[in-house]
């Protein structure tokens, strides 16, 4: 199976590469217009010349089975529409793109040519917040903070709070009727956000404070008198009577811990048996983003 990688930046050189560089009967093509990079990381792979691009076009002549793109996000466009319109099985990292109308366009090109398109969720297949769509949730409260970095609202909503909107889609026990968004806004830029979700018998909280006094994630979901709690995707804490805690193994790779490794190996088994994706539930993702967007740039107007 031939797999290309498009961008070999932070995200593919730690998470992406660890997982596709070792899996068997997979023939790794990267592609970078950076040449000291693509050299530097395929080195590291050690991959025949025959395997590094630092073309799009030349990547495609290869004949690819799928493709993973980490590119910067205002590049995701162009290069998951050539990728789709060359009918090849597409993965992208979140999100789609910046704007919602691309997004849309890009679900759309999928369906009609018939090829898989999937986006970059993996906190759906972390072990501990998988989990957690097995217990009671009818208060769910995620929390995605970081350390002196008040952000722009798009970027900042499609870039990192889209994590904590789709986990929060991912793990509501019902249909929602009712958002609400608060926001903290000085100098144009957004400092924290709020997110509620609220429908029969549940709440859903998405917290994200970009001056917070540590970067920190963590994942709670409670009902019937007891509550499970995620530390960082790392450390897992039931509540009833006595916590009682589960730890990540000192073995367990981050790519796995995080469900980097789990997200991938299904989109793989996926292309390997003819099934394909529809990136219409992740296109619901954005379109909430998108809502967010309009409600913080509409309270920053008002300022």
């Amino acid at each position: 199976m031939k797999v290309g990688c498009i961008g070999l930046g932070d995200i593919a050189q730690k998470a992406y590469l660890p997982v596709l560089g070792v899996r068997p009967g997979i023939e790794l093509h990267l592609q970078t217009r950076n040449p000291d990079t693509l050299g530097r990381v395929a080195d590291t792979l050690h991959l025949p010349s025959a395997q590094r691009h630092t073309g799009l076009d030349d990547l495609l002549a290869q004949g690819l089975d799928a493709a993973f793109v980490h590119a910067a996000t205002v590049a995701h466009p162009e290069i998951v529409t050539r990728l789709l319109e060359a009918g090849v099985p597409t993965y992208v990292d979140k999100p789609l793109a910046y704007e919602l109308a691309d997004s849309e366009r890009l679900v759309r090109l999928a369906e009609e040519r018939n090829v898989s398109l999937a986006v970059g969720f993996n906190r759906r297949y972390a072990p501990g917040y998988a989990q957690c769509a097995e217990h009671p949730r009818e208060l769910i409260l995620m929390q995605k903070n970081r350390t002196g970095l008040p952000e722009a609202p798009r970027p900042m909503v499609l870039d990192d709070f889209i994590h904590v909107v789709d986990t929060l889609r991912f793990l509501v026990p019902g249909p929602v009727d009712d958002v609400t968004v608060r926001a903290r806004i000085e100098g144009g830029l957004l400092h924290h956000l709020v997110l509620q979700l609220a429908g029969d018998g549940f709440t859903a909280l998405g917290v994200m404070n970009r001056m917070s006094g540590s970067n920190e994630e963590i994942l709670e979901v409670s009902g019937q008198d007891t509550k499970r709690q995620v530390v960082n995707l790392a450390e897992v804490i039931d509540h009833k009577g006595q916590p009682t805690v589960r730890r990540r193994g000192d073995w367990v790779p981050v790519a796995r811990q995080r469900g980097i490794e789990q997200v991938v190996l299904a989109f793989l088994d996926a292309v390997r048996a003819g099934k394909v994706l529809s990136a219409r539930d992740a296109l619901a993702t954005h379109e909430l983003c998108e809502r967010v967007v309009l409600a913080v740039q509409e309270r920053s107007a008002a300022l």
